[in-house]
């Protein structure tokens, strides 16, 4: 394929290891503030693909595979001197044939739906991108019989259940090796767990992320796992990314996060089962915040 603006051939292959340094060194170039670490979560849990040009990596995408029949897509990045001639194109298109008749979610920036369109992606909701470092975080009061407690080693099978359920997406194969990089916090009443939440390092500051609870009053379980890390950590950059649909945007903006972004929720169907609600996959549980909006 050839580049119009540089007419040099663009290449296409698989993501490697070697490859991280450029590709993180590219999302900085337009503005993303992964670290190598970041892409090397991606990298470790995903499948990968780069376009190169004249030896300089210029594109990037990274899909996941969650059991048979579902996937998710993330990490599209093209230099901004290379777009306009297919390059995003074709890299999706690499990753969806990769990914077979699996079903296929996406977050699309503005600027990238039109391409997600013409490529069978269809809109079903939201995410606020929320961030802040001068917050304050009011004590949640949980009922009598409730408590957060930190997550233990027998904990991991739950969280698991409890996180493929809430999203409606296997993670077996992503949450372990996300808790090996994460601090965790459990919802616990009369020794069952309720639901979890994350927190690790991402980008300039923290991420908050996934939050997994039951359906409650005020989201009130929800907004305990979320307020105990922002108590822990007043004065840090803290990110969280929560669907449109539970009401939480509100309750942050009060603690003083600011929403940073909107990004738009996108599935490309290849079976027949309908497009679920963001963080709805399950009745009784909610996914009020997304591991990454790449995972979903």
């Amino acid at each position: 394929m050839s580049d119009s603006t540089t007419h040099a051939f663009v290449t296409y292959r698989r993501l490697t290891a070697d490859d991280l340094p450029a590709a993180q060194r590219l999302s900085a170039s337009i503005g993303w503030s992964h670290r190598r670490e970041d892409w090397g979560f991606s990298a470790h849990t995903g499948i990968g693909f780069v376009a190169e040009t004249a030896g300089t990596l210029v594109g990037t995408v990274v899909c996941w595979k969650f059991g048979a029949d579902q996937a998710t897509l993330g990490m599209l990045v093209v230099a901004p001197e290379h777009r306009r001639v297919g390059i995003g194109r074709t890299l999706l298109t690499h990753a969806l044939d990769e990914l077979g008749k699996r079903d296929v979610t996406l977050y699309a920036t503005e600027a990238a739906q039109p391409l997600c369109d013409a490529l069978g992606f269809e809109a079903c909701g939201a995410l606020d991108q929320m961030q802040g470092a001068a917050f304050r975080a009011p004590l949640v009061a949980l009922a009598a019989n409730e408590r957060l407690r930190p997550l233990g080693a027998s904990d991991a099978g739950q969280l698991v259940a409890l996180a493929s359920r809430a999203s409606g997406l296997d993670r077996s194969h992503v949450l372990p090796p996300l808790l090996e990089l994460a601090d965790g916090i459990a919802l616990d009443r009369d020794g069952e767990l309720l639901g979890f939440s994350l927190f690790r390092r991402f980008g300039r500051g923290f991420l908050i992320g996934p939050v997994v609870a039951g359906a409650s009053p005020d989201a009130v379980h929800a907004k305990a796992l979320i307020r105990h890390w922002l108590a822990l950590n007043e004065g840090a950059l803290v990110r969280i990314d929560v669907p449109h649909g539970h009401g939480l945007r509100t309750w942050l903006t009060g603690l003083g996060l600011a929403r940073a972004d909107t990004v738009v929720r996108m599935r490309r169907i290849a079976s027949a089962r309908p497009i679920a609600e963001p963080g709805l996959a399950d009745g009784s549980l909610r996914q009020f915040a997304v591991i990454t909006q790449s995972l979903a």
